[in-house]
């Protein structure tokens, strides 16, 4: 074997062993509260702290892991959502874009 080809070969063995670990590097970032998008849709980090006065139709029990545009698995503290493209949503946020899930069965 030419020391070219070992080289590609070793160099080929280090990318294929390093992709599971660009999984962690690319972890996408949480939405900030001051982001215009965020604004723009009231959203904050805690649905307890929603402005009544500003959202009369909004309750407690409506958070983003219960709604259908969140995209996390049940039990995760933070997931994607499609309103916020490369952030993540806390999974007990709210915005006014929240739409229940629709009950299956």
């Amino acid at each position: 074997m030419n020391k070219s080809r070992r080289i590609f070969m070793m160099q080929s063995v280090a990318v294929g062993l390093s992709l599971p670990l660009a999984k962690f590097a690319l972890a996408a970032e949480a939405v900030n509260e001051k982001d215009k998008q965020a604004i723009s849709l009231g959203y904050v980090s805690d649905t307890k702290k929603v402005d009544k006065a500003k959202y009369p139709k909004h309750a407690e029990t409506q958070h983003c892991s219960n709604c259908m545009f969140y995209q996390g698995k049940e039990g995760d503290k933070a997931g994607a959502c499609p309103l916020f493209p490369g952030k993540e949503v806390a999974a007990n946020a709210w915005c006014s874009s929240y739409t229940a899930k629709a009950k299956v069965g």
